[in-house]
């Protein structure tokens, strides 16, 4: 145990039970005697600036009586009444909830004040209680022991006391109870039975509230890593781990200036436009989590810049001269595999380096097929939510989307954003709040085209990867990009140069004096460095 020597820089806050029986007294002689609650606000060199007293619901004169006469001997300090009731105060369980609620709903300022929770007072069960509370950070302090010396008189002494409370099997199992609410949280309340998926939510739920490390997520799109970055986010935040903003931003949307200036803020005439100082999304994340989806499309300058902030904590916003300071978590999100882009000079190492150290793999719908019929129904129970209208499924209805969701021809590739919008588009539709069985396989026939048009997209793009590096496609603009997937797969689906041409150039080729489609291909393709040898290889 250690003495409390110094007086720290930030207000003290002291957080403690009534003693019904040590803090009681009516007379004068009551100065004379040790009280535990007052005590602690009679300390020579440590003020207590606010003092939040809980106390029972009959033992509001004496709670009243005790914060005047604190008041008469630290004038300094504010003391708050909380009325909270226990019922049985040697019911675990009962006082347990209590406190929780008390710890929930309290707005703890952790940036301007220190916390200390008084656990002399009470019986030996919220003792217990407020120790558990404090070691899981629901209440963001230290813990704080008052005592008496030998005369037995005030004001005693105080101390911080650091105990292992590991002997407690009792409250262990609390704590696994809280990581299991914690991993339900991360999960959205969805009772998830993919046995990988889940045992993957259990070590992020270890991590996430332990470290302020950055994070990766990595995985499809639409395989849910902004919504779990966001309740990672909300955890930490009950947890008082974390106090600032959530701020979410998509990296594929950011380009040239407005990449940096998003990202890292300008000064007014950084560039053209910049009418007027804008702060950026880091200086916005300071002392909370920056969420960037799409990492691995940030351009080498950005990165760069990135690294620095994460590593020092410091950055330069566009057209300044003076370093701007943020302390936030940063979470990466990618569909991107980050070690063939460093390969390819496209991510930096250092930077793949520094993110990397806590990295999470989502797996898509397709790999959970166990978690198709529990987040079918979280759908509905959103929409419910979002709409105020219940919209149910009948027996036999259900049974065909799940057989057709479960089908080996189910490609979901746009993972929980496929079902989602399916759930939409047939709640929207159910006439009476039913889904019927009709709705049902229009639904299926239309994720179908869907799927069958994003296959035939994919091949295209295969092809174009086979052919041209990932630099030179990435200095294509997606216009060209799709035109000339299209023109390839067509060239590989035919004899020769003629034949492609002449199917490519059908409408035109009879308003043209020259009807060379194959001179006219070799043109097109020659455009990107493409020629027929090389589409025939892939």
């Amino acid at each position: 145990m250690l003495i409390l020597k110094d007086m720290p820089v930030k207000p003290q806050v002291a957080i403690g039970l009534l003693g019904s029986t040590l803090d009681a007294g009516r007379s004068q002689d009551r100065w004379s005697s040790w009280r535990p609650t007052v005590s602690i606000c009679m300390q020579p060199d440590f003020v207590i600036k606010r003092l939040e007293l809980l106390h029972g619901l009959h033992d509001k004169t004496l709670a009243t009586r005790v914060a005047t006469d604190i008041s008469a001997v630290s004038p300094e300090t504010t003391v708050r009444l909380h009325e909270i009731e226990f019922g049985d105060p040697w019911d675990f369980e009962r006082v347990y909830e209590t406190l929780f609620k008390f710890a929930r709903a309290y707005p703890f300022d952790t940036d301007n004040e220190e916390y200390l929770v008084h656990i002399t007072t009470g019986t030996h069960v919220a003792q217990i209680c407020l120790f558990l509370l404090t070691e899981s950070r629901y209440l963001p302090g230290k813990l704080l022991q008052s005592s008496p010396d030998r005369t037995q008189k005030s004001p005693g002494t105080i101390k911080i006391i650091d105990l292992d409370l590991s002997q407690y099997d009792r409250i262990a199992s609390r704590f696994r109870q809280e990581s299991h609410d914690a991993v339900s949280y991360l999960k959205g309340g969805i009772d998830t039975k993919n046995a990988a998926f889940n045992q993957l939510i259990d070590r992020i739920e270890q991590v996430a509230v332990a470290t302020r490390d950055p994070l990766l997520l990595m995985g499809p799109t639409g395989a849910g890593k902004s919504r779990l970055a966001r309740r990672i986010y909300e955890l930490k935040k009950m947890r008082h781990t974390i106090t600032g903003e959530f701020i979410d931003v998509n990296c594929a949307t950011l380009r040239g200036d407005g990449a940096m200036s998003t990202l890292f803020g300008h000064v007014k005439g950084a560039f053209t436009g910049a009418l007027k100082d804008r702060p950026g999304v880091l200086r916005a994340a300071d002392k909370g989590m920056l969420f960037l989806d799409e990492i691995g499309e940030l351009g080498n300058d950005e990165q760069a810049m990135l690294l620095r902030a994460l590593e020092e904590k410091t950055f330069l916003p566009l057209g300044s001269d003076r370093e701007a300071h943020s302390d936030f978590q940063l979470i990466a999100g990618t569909n991107r595999d980050l070690l063939a882009a460093v390969r390819e000079g496209r991510f930096r190492e250092d930077l793949l380096c520094r993110i990397n150290l806590w990295t999470f793999t989502l797996p898509g719908l397709r790999l959970r097929p166990e978690d198709i019929e529990p987040n079918l129904q979280f759908e509905l129970d959103q929409f419910a939510q979002r709409t105020s209208h219940r919209v149910t499924l009948s027996k036999e209805a259900r049974h065909a989307f799940l057989y057709s969701a479960l089908a080996s021809s189910a490609k979901w590739t746009g993972n929980f954003r496929d079902l989602n919008a399916a759930v939409v588009r047939m709640a929207t539709l159910a006439q009476g709040g039913r889904i019927s069985v009709e709705i049902v396989e229009e639904e299926i026939e239309r994720l179908r085209a869907t799927w069958a048009a994003l296959e035939e997209q994919e091949e295209s793009e295969s092809l174009l990867t086979q052919i041209l590096s990932a630099k030179a496609l990435d200095n294509i603009d997606l216009f060209d990009r799709v035109q000339l997937a299209r023109v390839i797969q067509i060239c590989r689906d035919s004899r020769s140069m003629s034949e492609a041409g002449r199917q490519l150039f059908d409408a035109s080729r009879t308003r043209k004096t020259s009807t060379n489609d194959a001179d006219r291909l070799r043109k097109y393709l020659g455009r990107f460095g493409i020629d027929w040898d090389q589409i025939a290889k892939a």
